[in-house]
């Protein structure tokens, strides 16, 4: 090969390593629940531009699934508890939905779904056992839609577990095995699992250990090895993570499943409106995460290691509160793709922000310097009416805003109001008690938001379309070049 056939093929190989740049093997659970979403194409390049090549999508968001198209990014789609019922009870149900949110976006857009979530943690306590008649015929249905569908082999099917689904008497690992209201449920699950190529899914949360047990020892949480260790038998324990993995293995192994692939389908920290959740601890959580993927470490009764999806990607601000306040905190970006804290993503990579954000004008909302002696009724009633359509979570006891006093609480409420209703004129009145001001009031680390402007954003996905579309005829073009210098050189 000639110099310039040379020139070109390595030109070539730039291209590629720029489709694949990052650290390969990072996975993220990307949440929806926001009332001013990032754009689907923004969140994908994110992704791309952090290493991150495997995604969670609770949902089959059609936005989400188009941005995906062609990205190179592994998608796993999930269905969501509400719609078990009607899958369980329909094969034809199962099979539409197959084919609007797996085999559309397959053959359409080129989207690479290779995993489909059935519910999320269907047999939690706190449900009540509202899904555990529906989940397995919704799981059977699936897989069976998908094989009718010729993706029983590309696409396989699971179901995300919350840990409480197993259990140890002895208090360590090796005492593990499912709870027994559900036993024999979670055997036929796992064998139809297993039987089908498919895998188990658990979601794994060292912070809730800590956050519901005032006398869980709190370096156990973290991956330094610097707690007391849990001696089980010839196994040592250090962290929570491995050991709640391990729980599921023996119990896995004694019911004689013990070579059934499983993979982490949720673990992180909450960054606010927790004394746990905070920048430090979800730093310092993250980071040993992100420093055991990058050197493949499994866990003591899995060596090998397997993928553990982050959670979360993105923060979100209209996300269901019911479980403590922290639930919409839980991402390593703020809601906007802006960092929260420094991290090595592997190799030397450090995680970057999200590109090409429009905001909305640099302006928020806040009581009124004139508003003088007020009613303490009429300010209460003006912020619980501002916090009931906006997140105001960051303001509660112990959280990144929880020290504000009476006045800057109420101009936080208002901003957060204002800036969720797009800015609008009669958005920021609140009975004549506040005002607009363009000095921002942000102290940290309490910061008072600015909005993202989807407006001026296209969220059909289309511009990620149109730069995957570039990147394509621009190598298709360098191929070209190539052969033709080849055949030239004959």
């Amino acid at each position: 090969m000639g110099r310039c056939s040379l020139f070109c093929f390595l030109c070539i190989l730039c291209l590629l390593g720029f489709e694949s740049r990052g650290v390969s093997g990072l996975a993220c659970n990307w949440g929806l629940q926001s009332t001013h979403p990032l754009p689907p194409d923004i969140v994908v390049r994110l992704m791309k531009d952090n290493g991150f090549d495997k995604v969670k999508l609770f949902e089959a968001d059609p936005a989400a699934l188009k941005a995906l198209g062609k990205s190179g990014i592994e998608v796993m789609v999930g269905i969501p508890n509400d719609m078990l019922a009607s899958l369980a009870g329909s094969p034809a149900n199962a099979e539409a939905w197959v084919q609007q949110n797996v085999s559309t976006f397959i053959s359409k857009f080129g989207t690479d779904i290779r995993f489909v979530a059935i519910g999320n943690e269907p047999f939690l306590h706190s449900y009540k056992d509202m899904f555990t008649q529906t989940t397995f015929p919704a799981l059977q249905n699936i897989q069976a839609a998908l094989v009718k569908a010729g993706l029983g082999k590309k696409v396989k099917v699971t179901i995300p577990l919350n840990a409480d689904v197993y259990q140890t008497d002895s208090g360590l690992p090796s005492g593990g095995d499912f709870r027994p209201d559900i036993r024999d449920l979670m055997l036929k699950i796992i064998k139809f699992l297993q039987d089908n190529g498919g895998f188990l899914t658990v979601n794994i949360y060292p912070f809730l250990s800590l956050q519901a047990d005032p006398n869980f020892p709190k370096e156990f949480a973290f991956f330094n090895n610097t707690a007391n260790p849990v001696v089980d038998g010839p196994i040592t324990y250090t962290n929570v993570y491995d050991a709640n993995f391990d729980t599921l293995i023996s119990a896995l192994e004694k019911n004689g499943f013990g070579q059934i692939p499983v993979i982490v389908g949720e673990v992180g920290w909450p960054t606010d409106c927790d004394p746990n959740a905070n920048i430090e601890n979800a730093r310092r959580f993250n980071q040993g995460l992100l420093d055991r993927i990058a050197k493949g470490q499994g866990t003591p009764k899995r060596r090998t290691p397997t993928d553990i999806y982050i959670f979360s990607l993105i923060d979100e601000d209209n996300k269901s509160i019911e479980p403590g306040n922290f639930e919409r905190h839980w991402g390593i970006f703020n809601y906007d793709g802006s960092v929260k804290y420094p991290l090595n993503m592997g190799n030397g990579k450090t995680i970057v922000q999200a590109k090409g954000v429009k905001y909305l004008s640099r302006q928020w909302c806040v009581l009124s310097p004139s508003a003088g002696n007020l009613d303490p009724n009429v300010l209460s009633q003006s912020i619980s009416y501002a916090c009931q359509y906006a997140d105001c979570t960051s303001t509660s006891p112990g959280s990144s805003c929880g020290n504000l006093d009476p006045q800057r609480n109420a101009s936080y409420a208002f901003n957060m109001y204002y800036q969720t209703m797009n800015q609008r004129k009669d958005a920021c009145s609140f009975n004549n008690l506040s005002v607009v001001t363009t000095v921002d009031p942000s102290q940290p680390p309490c910061r008072y938001e600015i909005m993202i402007d989807i407006g001026k954003h296209d969220l059909s996905a289309s511009g990620c379309a149109k730069m995957a579309g570039t990147r394509s005829r621009l190598l298709i073009s360098l191929l070209m070049v190539l052969a033709l210098v080849i055949n030239g050189a004959r």
